[in-house]
Formats: structure tokens, C-alpha cells, sequence
């Protein structure tokens, strides 16, 4: 492509609300352009790193033995009522009725459309597994979209789901997605982690989340500084600590402490740390019709993990409770003790499953119970919601957790039969009789890709794209275009370069070669082959944007040294 005939508007100012690098380099360089809010028309450079990412995914998928297919982006409403999902996925679901009054909504996802698809067309189970998948614009109502196409309303997504006739298939082919996600993303250029995730809105046994490492992420994930092991917050668990606090030595008794309320006041009274406090949070678990009181029980030193806490519950949401609540139901803020199941409903941590030594409320105003033994509950109910700390121990191995951030970039679940038997879409087993098919689903967000690619891979003066993501590989900039033996040089390069099939941009725009390089370095092309004042000594330069390097090349060399690199 022709630089002076290339549409690639550029700019020094970045849009007003832009904060991530992503956002700023992507809208400078004429990547993209905001339309409304969460809503971006993808330009030309920006439209070839789509392709280039879609193209490494079809390839992978086709290794893979997944079909493509591409399904409605306007589903009917009546598929989201029969999985019970319509109300469960909130007002980010944009719901419409067209002329004749009936109900559609623009998909945020596809499980529904692809099991009404499969569901009576596929009726045996020797016609399993299936793999189908589709790359499809998506759209999700966002109540607060922000930071580009890091979480815009509208965006492209990878989104594949798995048919089988047996939980084992399903988790055999769980695994190969997962593996041909790792080399997508190997691919790419990419340092990303595969980490333990919450299944949310999506349902289903199991999930993983692949995570592009980056200081601008919105997830706090947990990894491990010996093995591979990595979740989200949300759903990381640790192993049984090893450095244990001296326990304190007391009798079982009823102990006064007027006005002693908060973890550290009872650490400082007692002497004691607050491993062996038990700390009370009271919240109020939010479900479809109803809500109630619960109180959650965990160690002093640790924190309530919300949605661990949800899914202890099946609650849609977890909110804050008043004092006046509590005191309402006869419990006593500030000295709640696990003694009283009755008054409201009780999750306790894990990790207090037969603990000793403990200090915890004692349901009276000014009193704490000391030395109490959790053995004795047998009939309490134990919940992992807790949020493990950094340097607690890996669940794999003797590996210590430490917190980073990453950019969610696709997610992998364990459908199980939630939605088949939801749809009643099923097949006929070795026995000739009815089965739900046993899913799985693999989603990938296409265009929050090319944003987690800057966000990992950008400097002070652009993006910096890894080589199989770029627009260009190669960009010829012809310094002075009134120059002959300059214009020449650069025409030469570039068909030689289009007859080896290297994408190849020629900037023969009548600019000052500051002007040029600005440009160069803000698009991030991999290689830009200066050619100036130095060709009357023979010479031309290969600036190396990942290296920021200039090297001086003989002309004669510059074509195979071009393609040495590449």
C-alpha cells in the first residue's frame, strides 16, 4: 500500500477520556474511531490486525477440528426464557421488539442460538462430539463502557461451543481448546497466564480464563513463583498454611471486653494474632424474589472473597447491612459469634473446619468466647469465601501466590448440561436412550486483543505491534520524495518485497522526514527501511521498533536483510 494513497488519519491529540495506552495509541494512529459511547469503527490498519488475529484463530480451530459457522446476531427472546437466562444477565441484554410486537435481543453471547441449531439435527450419539464455533460482532448494554475496546458495548468474539455424548469427551476436548487457546496467544506475541476462574452469568462446572499479563489490567489474578498455577481472585484457593502463629493458651471461658470490636483492638487486647480471631461479616444475600441476613465467618487475617461468597449462597448479589438489621434479629454487631444459627444463616470459611484455639464473639454486648473449638459444629456449613493473601501457599505445589494484574481475554467453561437440558436439545444413547448433550464453550474477545497487544507492547511514542499482529511488516520511507535516486531505491524495495509477499507499506508523502518517523513510530510498524542523505554513500537504515535501533544496511544488502529479520 501506497502511504500517499492510504487512508491512516493520524493525530497528536488523544480522545478526552482516554486513560490506557491501548486507548490513546489505537485512536492516535488511526487504528479506530469512537462512534458513541462503548462504539468504534474500525479503520483500515485497524481492520488488518482483526484479520491478522482471526486468521491465526481460524487456523488453530481448523487444527483443532472445530467447524465455523456464523449464527444470527439477533436472537428471539423466547431462547433466553427457555435457558432462564433473559432475567439473570440483567440490562446489559438489549431487549427489542420489532413491528409485529415480538421480543429479540442483540446477542452478548450464543449458547442458546448454537443449541437450538444443533438441537433435533443432531440425534445420535455417533454423530458426536461437534465442535462449532463462529467470530461474530457482539453487544452488551455496558452501564459504563471505558477504555476503549478494552470494554466497549459493542466487540468482536471468538465464542465456540462443544457437543459429546460423555462428561470424560467433554473434558478431553475442554482440554484441547485450552491448549489451542495457549498457542493462539503463544502466537501473538503474548505473556499470558491460564488461570482458575468463576463460571458467573455463563454457569456450568468449571472454568479458566486466559489472562494477558499487564499492569492495566482489571483482574488481580493469583500465580505462583514455581509451578503454572494461576486464578482469578475471584476464584483462587490456596493449600494449608504452614507458617502458623503460636496459639494462644487458655481455658474455654466467657472473657469482658467493653468496647473491643475490631480485629486489631481484639489482637492488641488478647495478645494475640488475628489467625485465631474469628471475624464476622454480615451481609445480605440478594436472590430473584427474596433476600436474606447471612453472616460469614473467616480468620482475622483474612478477607470475605464476594463472589466466593455468592456462590456459597446461590445469591445474585451480596450487599452491605445495616446495624439497625442486625440488632432487628437479635444479633449484636461487633461481637458475632458462630453460636446462634437460628437468628440467621451461618457460612463458615473452610478453613475453620475443626479449628482451635479461637477467639470469637460471644453474642452479648462487651463479651468475646475464648478458646473455642470448632469440632464441636458438626452440622455448620463450610464454604471456601475467603480471599487468599500474597504469599500463601500454592493448591499445586510448595509455590508461593503472589497478585498481578491481567486483561481478560477469552474464557473457557464446563457447560456441562445447564443449557441442553434447559432446551431440552438431546440425543439417543448406546441404549437408544434420551440424552442432554454435554457442552462446553470457548470464548476469545477478538477486538479486546488487539488492545491487550498495545497494553503489553507499546513505549512513550506508540504501539509497537508484535509481528503477527501488525498491519505492515515492513514500512519503505523515502526521506525525500523530490529525490530520484531516493524514489527509485524505494519503488525497487517495495515490488520486491510485494513479490516475496511481505506486507509492505511505502510512505512516499510529500513530509518532512520528522513528520514520517513520528507517524512510523506511533503506527509501530515492526520495520521501517529508512532510505536518505546516507544512499549517496551507499547506505540505508533498518530502524527496528521493538529494539528502537537504527543499523546502517549496504543498499545492495537491504533487501535480504529485510527478510533475515522478518
Amino acid at each position: 500500500m501506497r502511504r500517499s494513497r492510504a487512508f491512516i488519519p493520524t493525530t497528536k491529540e488523544a480522545p478526552s477520556d482516554a486513560q490506557l495506552a491501548s486507548h490513546i495509541y489505537l485512536s492516535r494512529a488511526g487504528f479506530v474511531s469512537q462512534v458513541a459511547s462503548g462504539l468504534y469503527n474500525y479503520m483500515p490498519l485497524g481492520k488488518r490486525v482483526i484479520k491478522k488475529i482471526e486468521n491465526i484463530i481460524n487456523e488453530e480451530m481448523h487444527f483443532a477440528g472445530a467447524q465455523e459457522v456464523e449464527l444470527s446476531f439477533v436472537t428471539p427472546a423466547d431462547l433466553w426464557k427457555e435457558s432462564g437466562r433473559i432475567e439473570k444477565f440483567g440490562k446489559e441484554l438489549l431487549r427489542f421488539h420489532d413491528r409485529k410486537e415480538n421480543m429479540f435481543v442483540l446477542g452478548p453471547t450464543h449458547e442458546e442460538m448454537m443449541v437450538d441449531m444443533v438441537r433435533n439435527r443432531v440425534t445420535s450419539y455417533k454423530q458426536l462430539p461437534l465442535n462449532l464455533y463462529q467470530i461474530k460482532t457482539k453487544f452488551r448494554d455496558e452501564a459504563r463502557p471505558r477504555f476503549g475496546l478494552m470494554r466497549g458495548r459493542e466487540f468482536i468474539m471468538k465464542d465456540g461451543y462443544s457437543f459429546h455424548s460423555s462428561v470424560e469427551d467433554m473434558d478431553r476436548e475442554f482440554d484441547a481448546m485450552e491448549a489451542a487457546y495457549k498457542k493462539i496467544l503463544t502466537r501473538l506475541g503474548l505473556d499470558f497466564r491460564i488461570v482458575e476462574a468463576d463460571s458467573g452469568a455463563i454457569g456450568g462446572s468449571g472454568s479458566k480464563e486466559l489472562m494477558v499479563i499487564a499492569g492495566s489490567g482489571e483482574d488481580t489474578i493469583a500465580i505462583c513463583d514455581t509451578c503454572e498455577y494461576g486464578a482469578n481472585v475471584e476464584a483462587a484457593s490456596r493449600s494449608g498454611r504452614t507458617n502458623i502463629p503460636e496459639a494462644p493458651i487458655a481455658e474455654f471461658n466467657k472473657f469482658k471486653t467493653p468496647d473491643v470490636k475490631s480485629i486489631e483492638d481484639l489482637e492488641n487486647f488478647f495478645k494475640v494474632d488475628g489467625y485465631y480471631i474469628m471475624k464476622c461479616v454480615a451481609k445480605r444475600a440478594v436472590y430473584e424474589e427474596e433476600s436474606e441476613i447471612v453472616l460469614f465467618f473467616i480468620r482475622g487475617c483474612d478477607n470475605l472473597q464476594k463472589v466466593k461468597a455468592q456462590n456459597a449462597t446461590g445469591a445474585l448479589d451480596i450487599v452491605d447491612v445495616s446495624e439497625e438489621e442486625l440488632k432487628e434479629l437479635g444479633i449484636v454487631p461487633g461481637f458475632i459469634g458462630p453460636l446462634e444459627q437460628a437468628k440467621a444463616k451461618h457460612v463458615i470459611d473452610i478453613d475453620l473446619k475443626d479449628a482451635k484455639h479461637m477467639i470469637c464473639g460471644a453474642n452479648e454486648e462487651n463479651y468475646h468466647f475464648i478458646n473455642v473449638d470448632m469440632s464441636v459444629m458438626d452440622e455448620a456449613y463450610y464454604f471456601d469465601i475467603a480471599e487468599v493473601n500474597e504469599g500463601d501457599a500454592c493448591p499445586c505445589c510448595d509455590g508461593k501466590l503472589s497478585f498481578t494484574k491481567g486483561i481478560e481475554v477469552g474464557h473457557i467453561f464446563k457447560l456441562g448440561t445447564t443449557y441442553s437440558s434447559a432446551l431440552k436439545a438431546e440425543f439417543l444413547d448406546e441404549n437408544g436412550k434420551a440424552q442432554p448433550f454435554v457442552m462446553g464453550t470457548y470464548g476469545m474477545g477478538v477486538s479486546r486483543l488487539v488492545a491487550a497487544i498495545i497494553e503489553q507492547h507499546h513505549d512513550e511514542n506508540g504501539c509497537i505491534w508484535t509481528k503477527e499482529s501488525s498491519p505492515y511488516m515492513v514500512n519503505i520511507m523515502i526521506s525525500n520524495v523530490k529525490d530520484d535516486a531516493q524514489v527509485t531505491l524505494g519503488e525497487e524495495l517495495y515490488a520486491q518485497l510485494q513479490k516475496a509477499n511481505i506486507e509492505v507499506m511505502l510512505d512516499d508523502r510529500k513530509e518532512r522526514f520528522g513528520f514520517k518517523m513520528k507517524d512510523a513510530e506511533l503506527i509501530g510498524f515492526p520495520y521501517t527501511i529508512i532510505i536518505g542523505k546516507e544512499l549517496e554513500n551507499g547506505l540505508v537504515q533498518i530502524f527496528d521498533r521493538r529494539a528502537n535501533t537504527k543499523t546502517d544496511i549496504d543498499k545492495n544488502m537491504i533487501f535480504s536483510k529485510i527478510i533475515e529479520r522478518i
